[in-house]
């Protein structure tokens, strides 16, 4: 029996362009109650990384796939296919790397091999719709001699930041700061400037702030106005808006704001012409607001959520979905007077004609650091299998 241990040294979360690093230990481990014990041989090791995508076939018509590309693999077949038995197709994968080749291992020994592979930058990012889904993984294969291959999956999260692919890092590593009395290697370097490239960029881009202000009006009047200061936003911010109901001519009785991601398949790719897009609410905020002058809401975007994007077949786009109530009558008529005695009680009709309408505001919502969203990830940083 070997005991096979890949564990990612960061965290399950990374963005597109950066370098997974993954370790992975096999071990022939030493039981105590076991009386008698003997090495075990490995012919061979090998590591993918492969991104599997899947779609509804209620709502998407696939694209053809590679008929070339292997989904079963023989018992005794050598050949390492690591998307065997996965659903959907395989749309990206790097190149495999072998890890050993006729490794032996003692009773109570174990090795350890490094991992790493540049995840590329022109893929989609991680998402589960309700159409859709692309899934990233790093598959690990190892065969006994004469025996069937054994594979182990690591997934994990891949976020895409638009803008990355386009910057080209300066040749001259001399303006750039760094520590005479530390060596390191240059796919390191370059790894580590990515990412403080890409918490730069999100930072200019959702820093700025600037008023936005908007009338809330119905067929019948001015309902009121709304403000928020910036449109463009990372997972795991808060949206923050305000009301003003004062300077309003119809009264609102109720309100309700909606965080929503809209799925739309492209056109050529939809099972029937004219198909509806596909909402999912992820924050919801509501509030009667009668004889209310001022509101506000805060509605927090999800670290898990993934930010919006387009592919060839499927584009996510955010936005908050505004719903109003208010009355078909002037703000005076919404309470009556209860008795006619000096102390007097004002209560709440029973019936009130009112009116309904909604409204869209698109928002556009970026990732965030990725060690940031691996504290929430829904993936082990450790995997392991027995074979």
């Amino acid at each position: 029996m070997i005991e096979v241990l890949a564990k990612l040294g960061r965290g399950p979360v990374f963005l597109a362009g950066e370098v997974l690093e993954c370790v992975i230990t096999f071990t022939n481990p030493l039981s105590a109650s076991s009386t008698s014990a003997s090495s075990e041989m490995l012919a061979w090791a090998s590591a993918q990384i492969h991104c599997q995508f899947h779609a509804s076939e209620n709502r998407v018509v696939l694209p053809p796939s590679d008929g070339s590309k292997h989904d079963v693999q023989a018992e005794n077949e050598t050949v390492f296919v690591p998307n065997r038995g996965e659903r959907g197709q395989c749309i990206l994968s790097t190149p495999p790397k072998i890890l050993f080749c006729d490794l032996r291992l003692d009773p109570g020994e174990s090795k350890s091999y490094s991992y790493s592979e540049t995840l590329p930058i022109d893929g989609p990012p991680s998402f589960r719709g309700q159409s859709v889904k692309y899934v990233y993984k790093l598959t690990i294969g190892c065969q006994r001699v004469n025996s069937p291959i054994k594979l182990l999956r690591v997934p994990f999260r891949v976020l895409v930041l638009h803008g990355l692919k386009d910057y080209q890092f300066p040749q001259d590593e001399a303006v750039a700061p760094s520590n005479p009395f530390l060596e390191e290697e240059e796919g390191l370097k370059k790894d580590s400037r990515l990412a403080d490239l890409a918490t730069e960029l999100l930072m200019v881009a959702t820093s700025r702030r600037s008023l936005h202000l908007y009338n809330i009006s119905n067929t019948r009047g001015k309902v009121g106005s709304f403000c928020i200061f910036k449109t463009v936003y990372k997972i795991g911010e808060d949206v923050i808006g305000t009301f003003n109901f004062s300077e309003g001519d119809i009264p609102c009785l109720q309100f309700s704001v909606s965080l929503q991601t809209e799925e739309s398949i492209q056109e050529e790719f939809q099972r029937r012409r004219g198909q509806p897009v596909s909402f999912s609410t992820h924050a919801r905020h509501q509030e009667a607001c009668l004889h209310t002058a001022q509101s506000s809401f805060s509605l927090p975007i999800p670290l898990s959520s993934t930010p919006g994007f387009t592919t060839n077949i499927v584009s996510l786009k955010w936005r908050l979905h505004f719903e109003f109530v208010t009355s078909g009558e002037s703000a005076g008529t919404c309470l009556v007077r209860g008795s006619q005695s000096e102390a007097v009680t004002w209560t709440g009709v029973e019936q009130m004609e009112v009116d309904t309408f909604s409204w869209d505001l698109p928002i556009k919502v970026l990732p965030t650091n990725p060690i940031l969203a691996s504290y929430v990830s829904q993936f082990s940083s450790t995997n392991s299998i027995t074979i």
